[in-house]
């Protein structure tokens, strides 16, 4: 498979690994395009905060309005239905179209997108116009998320994928969930009513300006895809993109049991998050420092980014000691655990340690799950089944919003539903380990000489970004690699 020219990740100049997060940081920082990535994605993810919680404040924390359950999981939907729909497309396009390109028209579409909404928003526009302009820019941020992920392997070595992924999606997680609190401060200053809201939706457009400044410093092909056929065979990858990714996905398991555990926890996190919104805005006084309301809302955030960030020092540490599927098998038990003794009591302070305990989970297994696409999935179709996985991350929590909110009550205080969501973790782990053992019972069958494919390996299925590199990963994936693949 050809490589794509342009900067590479320099292969080590001597024996001993780079030790703790400073060290595996400023390793990593070492190369240009790493450092470009990561200021992306801040960005992207940054302004997705601010828009997604200046239309969340609107719909759900609004003085005009009244928020039953069936209203918090419309505006939710109306927030994440993009990625849904959108994702098996976007992983298509991104597979045939220069990554860089995509990233640079992707930004200022965006931001053109997100002051047309303001502009809506400030005539009081509300119904069918509001949720097309949200889906829309929503819709447009998939493209430069996917393109992110499916370009990193181009710009860092195969045995620094885990603490890669673990820097660039837990500090993009933080950044939106620092957009979503200026979101919620900007709104404090400017006043409660619609119209204000306005003025806070178009400062995502910042985001979106920092994305075309950043990318178009890139140079063109160096982020992949590495091969690329020709416009009129991407209109045929575009109608079975989201089948292409799940065959990709079925042939390598460690893939699949991945996405197993990322649905269980977005299934259970939607269920409780659409719980702690109608507590917040219907049952819950505030306690000292701590807030209801939207105040409240924003704290609960904060204390989900504490657990993100945590999340990106505690996975590459806990995948070095028990591999990918013993970090994901310990996430999903410590979420149940977490779901009954914190969630229950249904308080200001074991909400906000739930939700931190549910961020660190949460991100720590979709750390994995990304470190199993990129290191057994080609670059051919990596950007389909990282549409996917984004796919299965968020029509499972549309669903389980959903699902719930003809359940649960305007209060809000519903055991049932989290007694709920703590099964849902325990069935996922279920899953994901059905999914290994079908993983471990392939291997004597294509030893035997079988007809089933296997899935690619970690060597091949990286696009390693120089001869170099791939060599010395190769030779010391035993010893210094914590994502390998676990059987």
């Amino acid at each position: 498979m050809p490589v794509a020219p342009g900067p590479v990740a320099p292969p080590r100049t001597g024996t001993t690994p780079a030790r703790g997060p400073i060290g595996r940081l400023r390793e990593l920082l070492t190369h240009p395009g790493f450092g470009k990535l990561l200021t992306v994605r801040l960005g992207a993810q940054w302004g997705d905060g601010v828009f997604q919680a200046a239309l969340g404040g609107l719909v759900l924390f609004s003085p005009e309005r009244e928020a039953d359950p069936v209203m918090v999981a419309l505006g939710l939907a109306t927030v994440l239905l993009p990625y849904s729909i959108i994702g098996p497309f976007a992983g298509a396009l991104l597979d045939r179209w220069d990554r860089r390109r995509v990233m640079i028209v992707a930004g200022a579409l965006r931001g053109v997108l997100t002051l047309l909404t303001a502009g809506v928003v400030l005539a009081g526009v509300t119904g069918p116009a509001l949720y097309l302009g949200a889906l829309a820019t929503i819709g447009v941020s998939r493209f430069i998320q996917a393109g992110l992920s499916a370009a990193l392997p181009h710009v860092v070595a195969p045995e620094h994928l885990v603490g890669a992924n673990s820097l660039v999606t837990t500090s993009g997680a933080v950044a939106a969930a620092i957009g979503a609190g200026c979101a919620i401060g900007l709104r404090g200053l400017v006043g409660p009513q619609d119209a204000d809201a306005a003025w806070t939706t178009a400062a995502a457009a910042v985001g979106s300006l920092l994305i075309v400044a950043v990318a178009s410093t890139i140079r063109r092909g160096t982020l992949g895809p590495d091969e690329r056929t020709e416009a009129a065979q991407a209109i045929r990858a575009v109608a079975s993109g989201l089948v292409d990714g799940a065959r990709a996905a079925r042939d390598a398991p460690g893939v699949l049991a991945a996405f197993g555990a990322v649905a269980a926890h977005r299934l259970a996190f939607g269920i409780t998050t659409l719980v702690v919104l109608l507590l917040m805005r219907n049952s819950l006084t505030d306690v000292g420092p701590l807030k209801a309301g939207i105040a409240g809302l924003g704290e609960v955030v904060a204390a989900v980014a504490a657990g993100l960030g945590v999340a990106a020092v505690v996975t590459p540490w806990l995948t070095g000691r028990v591999g990918r599927a013993g970090t994901v098998r310990v996430m999903l038990v410590l979420a149940a655990v977490a779901l009954l003794g914190l969630g229950l009591p249904m308080t200001l302070p074991t909400i906000l340690a739930g939700s931190f305990v549910l961020g660190l989970v949460g991100q720590a297994i979709k750390l994995c799950s990304d470190a199993a696409v990129q290191r057994e999935v080609g670059d051919d179709v990596r950007g389909r089944v990282f549409s996917l996985s984004d796919t299965t991350f968020n029509v499972t929590y549309v669903v389980a919003v959903a699902g719930a909110a003809f359940v649960a009550p305007p209060s809000g205080r519903s055991p049932l539903l989290l007694v709920l969501a703590a099964g849902l973790y325990l069935l996922g782990l279920v899953v994901h380990e059905l999914a290994l053992r079908a993983e471990g019972l392939r291997v004597p069958r294509r030893d035997q000489g079988g007809t089933q494919p296997a899935a690619p390996s970690a060597t091949v299925a990286s696009t390693a970004p120089s001869p170099s590199v791939s060599t010395s990963s190769t030779s010391q994936r035993a010893d210094a690699d914590p994502g390998a693949p676990d059987r």
